[in-house]
């Protein structure tokens, strides 16, 4: 049977086997280190006389390429691409720094990022002397960046000090994913070990957990003679060190179980070596063998919340941290009563506000568990009514890939977070000081709330060429050039009057001398702002009731056509209408919170708080 569903699955893909065998883990019916005992002898390699017999076929160290090159594709992110799925390299939330093709871009020899992939040993081969079938085991083998797996070395895993990391020639520290080597933090959930670690991105952090899991319990007779090993305490039952479990138990909480990683379960099983990873098929297994009495003990309250420094389109917020039995990893920040935004630090500027709105806010704690604190104290406060936008994004490129005289795609996290991509770039040109410069290719800002008002960048030709403009698109629309002149002329073009409101995606693209190169700097845009009442006055409209339950009444002093528009905080259009005088807007399709209405005469508009109950 196990044959011919193998031919099945080789027949119609891997789409068509994401299920456990039935009875598989039939006799694993214990608790605690019982229990993964139990699971060893289910994926070991030896006939343990159970039924169904399913244990370790080790296929040899050299049969893993043949597997990375048909399995280990990436289908997640970057959709039909057959490109090789790296974690040291992926970039979950956009386009990835570089990638590989399977088998052609395989290592070899290699001098940076980028150059080629080969296998990683998430467990170094050193640990337990390159011997097998530990170093052939398609569990504990990931196809990465040749040049970022020797960055990482033999260093266990933890979670990296930015204040401490690493420095070693030929890459950048953090790598253009992300991932980064450095002194553990000694502190939180990840005290008690200050030596060098290797931190993977995020989106990958379970993987690697539930990686270590399977290793500790497939080769639990053998473990305990691996002590040297920073992550081993030496033992056989609890197997890592105490820094460690709670940093894997920490990572597996996190970051859950993966469609990628059942698939690559499954592949493993049917098509390579007829084992799986009890931890993804069963990630409560973890907690039941590690970790009996799980973490339900809840961060306390965040303290001391205060509201201020308002301008038009932002708010302020600085509270007092909370504390938690293992570790805090963030805050939700709630405006109105909404969950509006979350934030890692105690301090956050609230984006994408009304001018002259009254907002009020509380924060909640959260931890790797998943458990929340109470809400904080509420602070209030009213954003102004200047008239004039203020930047809704600035970005100064200090925090660019490495110096490269390349032409390459860029990826990094901008001065105010989220994801900027340049393609067709280098990263060694500087203006007021480092630059982004672009050839044949385009620049992309992270998405943001609030508009665009009007929008500034400072350009410069350098090396060769003639002066010209690039395009600069919001949400796919051309709404200006940006020119570039004489070499090494620098200057600064604001483009004004932009005005488009709600969430909005910038380009800059579409150089007219696709060979000339310009360096880009200190770029921003104001938020969208359009509060004038100097026709259409406050006086000239009532709007009851509000807060507002099922339908809000709206009463025109002059009668004349009306564009009626509200959006939720993040600047979503929820509701669009135009009325003449008097209407009535049915609102019970919205969720309660706080709101935005806007009520626009011509090219006057009005805005004023909204509260669904």
């Amino acid at each position: 049977m196990k044959k011919l569903y193998t031919l099945l699955v080789l027949l119609i893909g891997s789409a068509a086997f994401a299920q456990v065998p039935a009875n598989y883990y039939s006799t694993a019916t214990g608790t605690g280190y019982t229990l993964k005992t139990q699971l060893k002898r289910i994926i070991n390699t030896a006939n343990d006389g159970l039924t169904p017999e399913y244990f370790h076929n080790d296929q040899g160290y050299d049969a893993m390429d043949g597997f990375i090159s048909s399995y280990e594709l990436d289908n997640y992110y970057e959709i039909g691409s057959n490109t090789i799925l790296d974690p040291y390299s992926e970039n979950p939330n956009g386009a990835d720094p570089y990638t590989f093709t399977p088998g052609s871009d395989e290592c070899g020899n290699y001098s940076g990022e980028g150059d080629c992939y080969n296998k990683e040993h998430v467990i170094p081969q050193s640990v337990f002397n390159e011997q097998t079938p530990m170093r052939s085991d398609a569990h504990e083998l990931l196809p990465t960046d040749g040049r970022v797996n020797g960055f990482r070395g033999s260093f266990p895993f933890g979670r990296v000090d930015d204040t401490n990391l690493t420095n070693q020639n030929g890459i950048t520290n953090p790598t253009q994913n992300g991932s980064k080597l450095g002194g553990n933090l000694n502190s939180g959930y990840s005290a008690g070990y200050t030596g060098t670690v290797f931190e993977p991105i995020d989106e990958f952090k379970g993987d690697i957990a539930r990686i270590h899991f399977y290793f500790a319990t497939r080769y639990e007779d053998q473990v305990a003679g691996w002590g040297s090993y920073p992550m081993f305490n030496g033992t056989s039952d609890v197997v890592f060190e105490e820094t460690f479990l709670n940093i894997l138990l920490q990572w597996h909480a996190m970051d859950p179980v993966s469609q990628k990683e059942i698939d690559r379960n499954d592949n493993i099983f049917y098509n390579h070596q007829s084992n799986r990873n009890p931890f993804v098929d069963h990630p409560e297994y973890v907690n039941a063998i590690w970790n009996p009495t799980p973490d339900t003990e809840a961060p306390t309250v965040a303290t001391n919340l205060i509201a201020s420094n308002p301008t038009d389109n932002t708010i302020d917020l600085n509270w007092t941290a909370s504390t938690d039995n293992v570790a805090v990893v963030s805050y939700d920040v709630y405006i109105d009563g909404v969950n509006s935004f979350n934030t890692s630090g105690t301090n956050f500027t609230v984006p994408g506000l009304m001018a002259d709105t009254n907002y009020c806010f509380t924060i909640k704690a959260k931890d790797a568990a998943g458990n929340e604190s109470d809400f904080s104290n509420q602070a209030c406060e009213t954003t102004t009514n200047n008239g004039v936008g203020v930047n809704c994004l600035s970005e100064t490129f200090e925090s660019i890939p490495a110096n490269s005289g390349s032409y390459d795609t860029r990826n990094w996290t901008g001065d105010n977070g989220g994801n900027w991509t340049a393609t067709d770039a280098r990263t060694d040109q500087t203006i007021t000081n480092r630059a982004i410069t672009i050839r044949n290719g385009s620049l992309t800002a992270p998405a943001t709330a609030g508009g665009i008002g009007s929008f500034t960048v400072t350009t410069k030709r350098v090396f060769g060429g003639s002066g010209g403009t690039f395009n600069l698109k919001v949400n796919n629309t051309v709404v200006g050039t940006i020119a570039y002149g004489d070499q090494d002329a620098v200057q600064t073009i604001t483009i004004p009057n932009i005005n488009v409101e709600g969430s909005v995606s910038i380009v800059i693209d579409g150089n007219s001398g696709t060979s000339n190169r310009v360096a880009f700097d200190d770029l921003s845009w104001t938020c969208y702002s359009n509060l004038s009442t100097n026709d259409f006055t406050v006086s000239d409209v009532t709007i009851f009731p509000n807060p507002v339950k099922n339908s809000l009444k709206i009463n025109l002093k002059y009668p004349t056509e009306t564009q009626v528009e509200i959006y939720n905080v993040l600047g979503k259009k929820v509701i669009s209408s135009m009325i003449y005088k008097s209407d009535v807007i049915p609102t019970d399709q919205l969720t309660s919170g706080i709101y935005i209405l806007r009520i626009k005469q011509n090219e006057t508009t009005i805005s004023k708080k909204l509260i669904k109950k």
